[in-house]
């Protein structure tokens, strides 16, 4: 099994890491508002995410949002607005807690039921790299049936859990090619 990439990017190459590209694709699947924070819209609707159930509220504490409830009230009401560090408070609370609610969703959707989820690979971008150094790497697709280490380490927010995740569970299946595939320009699946 090759070594990770050192010296990614060293002679033109372009792409994001596999794993970080897995992260915004399951964001994408966990349907996270799209109004932005700052628009009283998506923090009404962030807000009522958080504080709709006893367990949401307590969720949404744990995740770092810690004001009291007279605070949430009058947010909610419109008397007061949240300073610029409270809206990243929220944020940050409503996508921990959002996606601890849908990864157990998201996660028989992607192994649904041990056939698991067929991935596109698209390869790094090495237009800019010389002819010499250009590497032979092109388009693959692989059925990855264990998604479970990478949907916890999504759900978690855990960066190095999400990448040794990725690269053990999934892109390993890929022979000894894999390390071809850790940066990439995209990648999808549907579940």
């Amino acid at each position: 099994m090759p070594e990770r990439n050192m010296e990614f990017g060293k002679y033109g190459a372009r792409g994001v890491r596999g794993h970080q590209a897995v992260a915004h694709r399951l964001d994408t699947l966990a349907g996270f508002v799209s109004t932005p924070v700052t628009v009283r819209r998506g923090l009404l609707a962030r807000l009522h995410y958080l504080t709709r159930s006893d367990r949401a509220r307590a969720a949404a504490r744990e995740a770092g949002l810690t004001v009291t409830d007279r605070t949430l009230r009058a947010w909610l009401d419109g008397s007061r607005n949240p300073s610029r560090q409270n809206l990243e408070r929220i944020e940050t609370a409503y996508r921990a807690v959002r996606r601890r609610n849908v990864a157990r969703h998201l996660l028989a959707r992607l192994n649904r039921q041990g056939r698991g989820t067929r991935v596109e690979f698209h390869p790094l971008d090495q237009s800019q790299v010389g002819g010499p150094r250009r590497r032979a790497v092109t388009y693959r697709t692989l059925n990855v049936r264990r998604w479970d280490r990478v949907v916890a380490a999504w759900a978690a927010a855990d960066d190095g859990a999400l990448d040794e995740a990725w690269i053990n569970d999934a892109t390993v299946d890929l022979g000894s090619q894999w390390g071809q595939y850790e940066y990439i320009t995209a990648i999808g699946f549907a579940a």
